[in-house]
């Protein structure tokens, strides 16, 4: 029995560590793309947004068929929905940039630098959680404080878009800069909650 324990416990962190190591993956792809806008990272956020997919699809189906797990298993689905969902913004991010032929912006450049840094943590934070979860908790503020920096940027950004609209033309410009603002934001957010998610955890097994 301890046995089998431990092969789903390790069966289940594997799965989060697959999910947050693709979403560091697709987050280094977004920040080469805010950076120099080129096809092939754009193809790889892409590519890492359906593997992050089927791994969050594989983690279900295991949840739904397991009596035991390492962690509460609401606890469980809220880590992997909310480290999905990060990347999942950023292919929002970069899918918005594209309908709407939006040139990104240094303000965008330093968010998806931030985002990607936040996604690190959030890894770190994931593979220290089974042994170490203190460290774990460490790299889970790590994470909050990027996102607290984010915002910083996000409002920086919004102020000087809006600064200075005179024409059709400039607002048309300010609302398609806005939505991939507002994605960049929320992807942020939902780092943000992944790293909540840890710290709950950190404190029920501490």
């Amino acid at each position: 029995m301890r046995k089998l324990f431990k092969k789903r416990q390790n069966s289940f962190m594997k799965l989060i560590h697959d999910q947050a190591a693709l979403t560091l993956a697709g987050l280094d792809a977004l920040k080469a793309f805010m950076e120099n806008q080129d096809a092939d990272s754009a193809a790889l956020l892409v590519q890492k947004e359906k593997e992050a997919d089927e791994v969050r699809r594989i983690l279900i189906y295991e949840l739904n068929k397991t009596f035991i797990t390492p962690f509460d298993r609401e606890d469980i689905f809220a880590l992997s929905r909310t480290i999905d969902d990060v990347l999942d913004y950023a292919y929002s991010t970069l899918t918005e940039i594209e309908i709407l032929k939006v040139r990104p912006t240094p303000f965008m450049v330093r968010i998806a630098s931030l985002l990607r840094d936040a996604a690190f943590e959030l890894l770190q934070a994931v593979d220290r959680l089974e042994d170490h979860p203190g460290v774990a908790n460490e790299h889970a503020q790590r994470a909050k404080a990027l996102e607290n920096r984010i915002e910083d940027v996000y409002r920086e950004a919004l102020a000087d878009l809006f600064h200075g609209a005179e024409d059709t033309k400039h607002i048309m410009k300010m609302l398609k800069m806005r939505e991939v603002y507002r994605h960049l934001s929320n992807a942020a957010d939902r780092g943000d909650e992944a790293a909540n998610v840890i710290a709950d955890i950190v404190v029920k097994i501490a």
